[in-house]
């Protein structure tokens, strides 16, 4: 895919929202823009011979488009583009770009996930995980609380993609699940193997438990044991 770097309109959009510059990454010639549909405005829409689809750019809470989606998936099919930040650079006023010291991953979207469990199975319904370096522009705030620094940020540019994973129905989620998990586990089990916290390994058997990917079988002083349906 290309880069804002590849093309030209990109570089201003790039002092806006990550949003829009992520629209335009995936606006194609032929396409319209914010249309309403059904009660509902779609980043883009895309209705040629070869793709009829609705993509949506979210950049927020799965969840605040969950109402949305359980209403248009019965009539349409939508992609959901979502950029995970694997590297962050922060600007605050007056200084010079650092490094943050965190950094997401492909498993970042089971943070999402757990708001829409219930649609997941939905044939309609594919995703499309984008991960990038994104620079944040923090400005000083005096009324924030002390323990956020008195930062806020005001703005999150895209400053490079580096990947992107396509995800069709909750069954090729199941190939971010290690490969070598013993028949009865647990989330530590998952957390060992895919090298993620034990709170993103919770999530991802929470959303696989919901569409009946494993089931709980018992529980120990380890946690919840699961195996495969």
């Amino acid at each position: 895919m290309e880069t804002p770097e590849d093309k030209p309109v990109i570089g201003t959009l790039n002092e806006g929202s990550l949003h829009s510059a992520m629209k335009i990454l995936y606006t194609e010639p032929g396409d319209q823009l914010e249309v309403p549909i059904d009660g509902y405005v779609v980043d883009i829409w895309r209705n040629t011979q070869k793709e009829n689809v609705i993509i949506e750019i979210q950049t927020s809470s799965f969840g605040s488009m969950r109402k949305k989606l359980e209403s248009l998936l019965q009539n349409y099919k939508i992609k959901v583009v979502y950029p995970i930040a694997i590297e962050t650079q922060l600007r605050k006023s007056g200084n010079k770009l650092r490094k943050s010291p965190k950094k997401g991953s492909i498993y970042n979207i089971f943070n999402e996930l757990v708001s829409i469990t219930g649609l997941l199975k939905e044939p309609n319904l594919s995703f499309e995980v984008v991960l990038t370096t994104v620079t944040k522009i923090q400005e000083y705030d005096p009324k924030l609380r002390r323990n956020r620094g008195g930062y806020r940020t005001v703005n999150t540019a895209l400053k490079e993609v580096h990947s992107t994973q396509h995800f069709h129905g909750i069954k090729d989620f199941t190939r971010l699940l290690p490969s070598d998990l013993p028949n009865v586990f647990t989330t530590a089990d998952i957390a060992e193997s895919a090298q993620v916290t034990r709170q993103i390994a919770q999530q991802m058997a929470y959303c696989f438990r919901k569409t009946n990917i494993i089931e709980e079988i018992g529980s120990t002083r380890l946690g919840k044991e699961y195996k495969y349906c």
